[in-house]
């Protein structure tokens, strides 16, 4: 087989994600790859390069199909606060799908290279940038509704928001449990609501 047609890549590339996410880095070879992605060896580096460049391909992609989701639910044209809610409410439902890989494949990541690897520091970090502002442009939004506290620093917020986003992530892969996840969602919600944090401070 060949390289793969243009409107195949997509294809084999969801499959690499799979791989990834399911298996980390590190765990994975350049066989799990190609049987999975059910292309040669050959056509995997005339694609994509190496298993680097195909991974942060993986990111990549993760990012346009599985982030893109969650940010559109923070962007709704809702409440700022009912944004939020939904957010970690479809949060919840994607890791509870039997079928996905669990808990995120950025913070896999994150925990796994972002600290000896600087390119998938690069690739995680502006993953994780994009759920901040979205978070913040949500939290500024129920502040003007009147929704949370004017006086607490958004930024501050959304950086707890996204932290805790993540944190559920890796809940999510030891206990992938509904009632376990809806507790943790339901205190970030409450100390969202809570007019004062003591450490959230401005940081302006």
């Amino acid at each position: 087989m060949g390289r793969p047609r243009e409107f195949e890549r997509d294809v084999v590339l969801d499959r690499a994600m799979q791989v990834f996410w399911s298996r980390g880095y590190e765990a994975t070879s350049i066989r799990h790859l190609v049987d999975r992605m059910r292309i040669r060896r050959g056509s995997l580096y005339d694609t994509f390069g190496d298993k680097r460049a195909l991974f942060f391909a993986a990111i990549d992609r993760y990012d346009r199909v599985v982030t893109a989701k969650l940010l559109a639910a923070l962007d709704e044209p809702a409440s700022g606060k009912d944004a939020i809610r939904g957010f970690f409410r479809f949060k919840i439902e994607l890791a509870l799908e039997p079928r996905r890989p669990r808990g995120c494949l950025v913070t896999n990541s994150a925990a796994e290279l972002a600290s000896r690897d600087r390119g998938a520091a690069t690739r995680v970090g502006a993953v994780l940038a994009k759920i901040e502002a979205a978070f913040h442009r949500a939290v500024v939004r129920a502040q003007k509704a009147g929704e949370v506290d004017r006086a607490r620093d958004p930024r501050a917020l959304a950086r707890f928001l996204t932290s805790s986003a993540q944190g559920l992530s890796v809940m999510a892969k030891a206990f992938p449990e509904r009632a376990v996840l809806e507790d943790i969602v339901r205190v970030v919600l409450a100390a969202l609501e809570s007019r004062r944090i003591p450490w959230a401070k401005s940081s302006t």
